[in-house]
């Protein structure tokens, strides 16, 4: 039971990580609602002090955008960097860790970030990843960030 608690406490704390956006592309006009684009955004990694990931993804733009029923696409890309000496500041499981979750659709598809450690190399490894209700989805990117000794 304890197990479960912490698990959804990890999932709640991770949805609250908030992302800044940086910057948008247009990849295609939309006659009726928002344009079809690329949105590039940041967000840090709340156990990590100085570890930033740059997360981008396709957003699906359309009359249905304006309402919440498009599906984005399953493509996206993640750099993380140090901007500082990378030092762990909170309890950090050498487990994967859920960190970062974006709804992609109104139908429980979702991008989400994970980071695991490498301990034999003293390496943080971010996954970004997709999962969808039906059917999953194979879509995934990762990068890595050294950890200051």
């Amino acid at each position: 039971m304890k197990k479960v608690i912490a698990t959804v406490a990890l999932m709640l704390s991770a949805s609250l990580v908030s992302a800044t956006e940086i910057a948008s592309v247009d990849t295609a006009f939309q006659l009726f609602g928002p344009n079809h684009q690329v949105i590039i955004e940041r967000f840090d990694d709340p156990d990590v002090e100085n570890a930033s990931c740059f997360v981008s993804y396709a957003k699906t733009g359309g009359f249905g955008s304006n309402f919440g029923f498009t599906e984005d696409p399953s493509r996206f890309s993640i750099a993380c960097r140090a901007t500082g000496p990378v030092t762990i500041t909170g309890d950090v499981p050498e487990t994967m860790t859920e960190i970062f979750r974006r709804n992609s659709s109104v139908f429980f598809k979702n991008m989400r970030v994970s980071r695991m450690i490498d301990t034999e190399t003293n390496v943080l490894v971010y996954l970004v990843w997709s999962t969808k209700l039906i059917d999953g989805s194979p879509y995934n990117a990762i990068t890595a960030i050294a950890i200051d000794n």
